[in-house]
């Protein structure tokens, strides 16, 4: 009876403990979880900070920003996904969660991230979901980054605003932390300035910096022309 007794408890520790084990285990990778949908603070360099968006396809956002006083450079790149070195060719497919975004490293003495936001909903169609224009897809689709709860905040008062203007909840960009962004193979930097007789360029991408353009004059570089 003693060794059966024995037994049974030695089972209920053994229970006990395995379940211990397993529940911390648990807490551990919610924490991880919890972890990464944090913001990342992004470390500012000789006075210059660096900005976040994703609004259809790189090439016009990137001439976008970088005809703005204030911004020395926009690059091309991926974020919002869930892989690791992310290429042009594997975020076509839509399977990596990456959408085209552009890293903006601009002058905050200069223009504001708030000035940044207004670039970024008025240079765009922001009721279309998973695109902008002709360009279809995930990997098109708009999303604006958050690197603290002050640049949360700043979004989220803008999209109130617009909600105002088009109906609550038919602002299609989604609202992420920063946690990582991926530069764009070397043919897509800079390639409007690149390639002015490209169809796609001149079709869609010239006119929706013209048209942005027009619309914030008072944003422009001086040498900000086409």
């Amino acid at each position: 009876m003693n060794k059966i007794f024995l037994a049974v408890i030695t089972a209920m520790l053994l229970s006990f403990q395995v379940s211990c084990q397993s529940n911390k285990k648990n807490k551990e990778t919610e924490a991880m979880a919890q972890k990464s949908q944090q913001p990342v603070e992004v470390a500012t360099q000789d006075g210059l900070e660096r900005a976040y968006f994703a609004s259809g396809c790189f090439w016009c956002v990137e001439a976008i920003y970088e005809s703005i006083e204030g911004v020395k450079e926009s690059i091309s790149g991926y974020s919002g996904g869930h892989t690791k070195n992310p290429t042009y060719e594997s975020s076509n497919t839509g399977t990596t969660g990456h959408a085209e975004a552009v890293e903006i490293i601009y002058n905050p003495d200069v223009v504001s991230f708030k000035t940044l936001v207004d670039v970024y909903f008025g240079s765009q169609n922001i009721k279309q979901v998973n695109g902008q224009g002709p360009d279809r897809g995930s990997q098109y689709r708009s999303i604006i980054f958050y690197q603290n709860d002050e640049q949360k905040q700043i979004i989220e008062n803008k999209v109130t605003e617009l909600e105002k203007e088009v109906g609550e909840g038919k602002v299609a960009a989604q609202i992420l932390p920063f946690q990582k962004f991926w530069d764009a193979e070397g043919y897509h930097q800079n390639y409007e300035k690149n390639n002015p007789q490209n169809p796609y360029i001149q079709n869609v991408s010239i006119p929706r910096l013209k048209k942005f353009q027009k619309k914030f004059p008072e944003l422009l570089k001086e040498d900000a022309s086409h």
